[in-house]
């Protein structure tokens, strides 16, 4: 436990530091020294000339950025980031500890919580999912969850979109497969806010933007980045490396890369507007299971690194937890989703996603994020506050019953046990009453709230006119890529 905090006393809820800051700071140097002396492949020429008015070194589309560049880059950067749900009110502060969860986007197939069969998604399915996450009290953002196989490809994220904004009021992470469909996202954004103004100052979408790797970034990659920096929008610049494959085998010499390529990115976001609020990827540099090749979800090797690199530079993060590499909502589902969202939590990264996934990101299940939901309760009481005071210690009571009374009767405690947690899933009776229920197990417990969700749960809809506007920008997008 080298080098690691755990319930320090100046924490006001269960924390643990990864890494100390010494440790940090020999990855920092190390991804400097990448930028000065390697440099990154940049595919646009925006990006490369913004670089090189402000003093890179440039030569063709290999830009070496210098320490200076960065440091000024990291002084302009927001260390906060405000989100705002559809009504305009401000839900996710996402700054220092403060923890927030919500799905991932894109699976290519869907564990049918109907059926128990794995199956390609389908646009029905979009809205499902965007309908529970609306429903389950400790999701806090929504992101598309799966790819949908009935609409063409290429349209997919639109569709998507136009479904999140229809179908929830909690803040929106979404992700789009072209320069294109980012533009086309921001504008069904801004119609739902009242125009470009108004989404800027409360902002209740983020643009997710995957980057080929640290030291290679794609030109759609870029262009979505200087576009959301332009409107003075969050976006969240990830970069990836699988250590021993397109990084060194040693976790520490594959995060500098990513980190390399994260601080690229911030100085091209501040370089095009001061101010441009980022969000950092938490994941990055985890090996490849070479004994299979899959690259897994829920390890424990590079987990909370970039959530440590993060509170180091004291920016948001966005990191990985409830995911499992099972192939059934099943007991190693459970057991790898808990692990994974506890030690993201108690870490601080702020937005975890990827709640729900299972087969190592290929496949969704509603049962899993039900299940998630019910672990997410448990961790939100286990890392609150605790609150010592006179009514807490409650002293005049201990008094004035003394040794021999109950307190199960008394004012104070009727006042009080509501604050304790009490699970909706998880299962606490006694052997006879669970029989008595069916002795179902929590796989099945948590299908039947999935269903009971999706029968009664109604999600606040948009204005017939706004609903109308974005149908409309859906359909020229449909039109755009026939012709």
């Amino acid at each position: 436990m080298a080098n690691r905090l755990m319930n320090d006393w100046t924490f006001d809820s269960p924390r643990f530091h990864y890494m100390s800051s010494s440790q940090c700071e020999k990855i920092h140097c190390a991804a400097l020294d990448i930028l000065e002396r390697i440099g990154v492949l940049l595919y646009s020429n925006e990006a490369i000339e913004l670089l090189k008015a402000a003093g890179a070194d440039v030569d063709g589309n290999l830009v070496r950025i210098s320490s200076g560049l960065v440091e000024r880059a990291l002084v302009t950067v927001p260390k906060r980031v405000t989100l705002f749900n559809r009504d305009g009110e401000l839900v996710m502060p996402v700054e220092g500890h403060r923890v927030f969860f919500g799905p991932g986007s894109d699976c290519l197939n869907i564990l049918d919580h109907r059926t128990g069969k794995r199956r390609k998604p389908m646009l029905k399915d979009v809205q499902e999912g965007v309908i529970l996450c609306d429903a389950l009290p400790e999701i806090d953002f929504v992101m598309s969850m799966v790819l949908p196989a009935d609409v063409d490809t290429a349209l997919a994220d639109r569709y998507q979109m136009e479904i999140m904004l229809n179908h929830t009021k909690k803040p929106i992470i979404f992700v789009t497969y072209d320069y294109e469909g980012c533009l086309e996202a921001v504008k069904m954004a801004e119609t739902v806010a009242g125009g470009e103004d108004q989404l800027r100052r409360k902002p209740n979408v983020v643009g997710y933007i995957n980057v080929t790797t640290g030291l290679r970034h794609n030109e759609e990659a870029l262009q979505k980045l200087l576009f959301l920096a332009g409107k003075g929008l969050p976006a969240i610049y990830a970069p990836d490396i699988y250590s021993g494959v397109t990084g060194p085998i040693t976790i520490p010499g594959s995060v500098a890369i990513v980190m390399a390529g994260v601080l690229a990115g911030i100085v091209i976001s501040q370089l095009k507007r001061e101010g441009a609020p980022i969000i950092i990827p938490g994941w990055g540099g985890a090996p490849m299971d070479l004994s299979t090749t899959v690259a897994p979800y829920s390890h424990p090797d590079a987990r909370s690194i970039m959530v440590a690199m993060g509170h180091y530079y004291k920016l948001p993060v966005f990191a990985v937890g409830g995911s499992s590499e099972s192939k059934l909502a099943d007991q190693q589902a459970a057991a790898e989703a808990a692990l994974t969202l506890m030690t993201e939590a108690i870490a601080g990264g702020n937005l975890i996603h990827d709640v729900g996934y299972l087969e190592s990101g290929m496949m969704y299940s509603f049962t899993q994020l039900a299940t998630c939901n019910e672990i997410i309760r448990w961790f939100k009481y286990y890392t609150k506050k605790i609150e010592v005071n006179e009514e807490t210690l409650a002293m005049d009571l201990i008094m004035q019953i003394g040794h021999d009374e109950q307190y199960i009767q008394l004012e104070h405690t009727f006042k009080n046990f509501r604050q304790h947690y009490y699970p909706v899933l998880f299962d606490r009776g006694n052997h006879s009453s669970w029989v008595e229920k069916g002795s179902r197990d929590l796989t099945e417990r948590a299908t039947e709230q999935v269903e009971t969700l999706l029968a009664e749960h109604r999600p606040e809809p948009l204005p017939e006119g706004v609903q109308a506007r974005l149908k409309e920008i859906l359909e020229r997008a449909v039109a755009k890529v026939k012709k």
